[in-house]
């Protein structure tokens, strides 16, 4: 199958467009186009959503819902979230659109010895922007099988464009709701050993002289829920030797049951506990991906990847997503000198309350600093690492 109007696959040959693929399905489209090591998959374009929307005949009644919202009112904005959200879910799919999916999800699927499971991820066309990040605001779900599940998470993916959070965010940063569109990336799911994010820059000061790391075991998202403490390691980004080292708690992981076809917590033992989740040739080899989106996009990065565990060494490092730094991209470069980081790592998606200091590797002390107040855009671990479908 080729790519339509309404299917765009990642190495597909055509152009990525934001109106069409979204923030996150352009990215992918773009990193694809460039060689990196995406995991294969396709979009589901704007203009699939367009058409349920004209079809369905409900995109009028949304801008009425819309139009005199207060963001103050939480119980009116959940009631308009939820009516919206209802009438997107409840009405049909024309048929000739739902084939097209189905269709692609087929071809997707050809490409293996086997089934595999994938993971399905709003792109939002307003998402992943250099003014605006606000990514992780509309929904992604992981390890999906089979076609139902995956047109049925699809319907969901556009319903999210209308969660009150997403609602509230767009109005108070004056995000028109008219023109806005949804795309949904359907993508190999990845096994991922080890997987975190990177950010081509200090995130407390804005020093784009380092880069720094966080990683923890399997599934990203008991980083971002806080239920665990990555691992966080600064490098300068000329030598990539690292600067501060800091070791995270790590004591559990979530990694697929493929007899139960979902993600299922596991404990991790004091041994991998009490190490740091990369090697150094991975440090090293994310670090060096890093800086490659960095070049490629002409601007600091923030980047999500995975160690794919049913690759080899060498070919298991995965990029899943890359976007631009937000809070520091636009100022000047800072001439105070970095500081350390706080133990617990930049990216784990807690508070900027201080975190209590973990074990550390040899030669480093743990920090008590913590962000400076205001805070730092770290975009979203949440997508292709984290939310479960269960």
């Amino acid at each position: 199958m080729h790519s339509n109007e309404y299917i765009q696959f990642f190495d597909g040959g055509v152009e990525p467009k934001l109106e069409n693929l979204g923030g996150k399905g352009a990215s992918l489209v773009t990193m694809t186009s460039a060689g990196m090591p995406v995991p294969p998959g396709f979009v589901v374009t704007t203009a699939q959503f367009d058409s349920f929307m004209e079809e369905a005949g409900i995109t009028k009644h949304i801008h009425q819902l819309l139009a005199d919202l207060d963001t103050e009112d939480m119980g009116q904005v959940d009631k308009v979230s939820a009516a919206i959200r209802e009438d997107i879910c409840s009405r049909p799919v024309p048929q000739a659109m739902r084939e097209l999916t189905i269709s692609a999800y087929e071809s997707l699927m050809n490409r293996f010895d086997a089934p595999v499971p994938v993971a399905v991820r709003s792109s939002a066309t307003a998402e992943d922007l250099p003014d605006a990040s606000f990514a992780g605001q509309q929904d992604t779900y992981l390890w999906l099988d089979g076609v139902k599940a995956v047109t049925d998470h699809i319907r969901q993916c556009w319903a999210s464009l209308f969660t009150s959070r997403a609602i509230v965010y767009r109005l108070k940063n004056n995000i028109p709701n008219e023109g806005l569109s949804m795309a949904v990336v359907v993508q190999k799911m990845v096994n991922a050993r080890v997987s975190g994010v990177a950010i081509t820059m200090d995130p407390t000061n804005g020093d784009r002289s380092k880069i720094t790391i966080d990683s923890s075991y399997g599934v990203g998202e008991m980083v971002v829920s806080g239920q665990v403490t990555p691992d966080n390691v600064m490098l300068d980004k000329v030598t990539l030797a690292v600067i501060t080292e800091h070791l995270g708690d790590k004591h559990a992981e979530l990694v697929p049951d493929a007899a139960a076809g979902r993600l299922v917590e596991r404990e991790v033992d004091a041994e991998r506990r009490g190490r740091r989740s990369l090697t150094d040739a991975e440090l090293t080899a994310v670090a060096q991906m890093a800086k490659r989106a960095e070049k490629h996009y002409k601007c600091p990065q923030d980047i999500e990847w995975a160690l794919d565990a049913d690759l080899p060494d060498g070919e298991n490092l995965l990029l899943l997503q890359s976007r631009p730094e937000t809070v520091h991209s636009s100022k000047a470069a800072p001439q105070t000198p970095a500081q350390p980081a706080a133990a617990g790592g930049y990216f784990s998606g807690l508070s900027h309350a201080p975190a209590p200091a973990g074990p550390t590797s040899a030669g480093t002390t743990p920090s008590s600093s913590t962000p400076a107040s205001g805070g730092f855009s770290l975009g979203s671990i949440t997508a292709s690492l984290l939310k479960p479908s269960f």
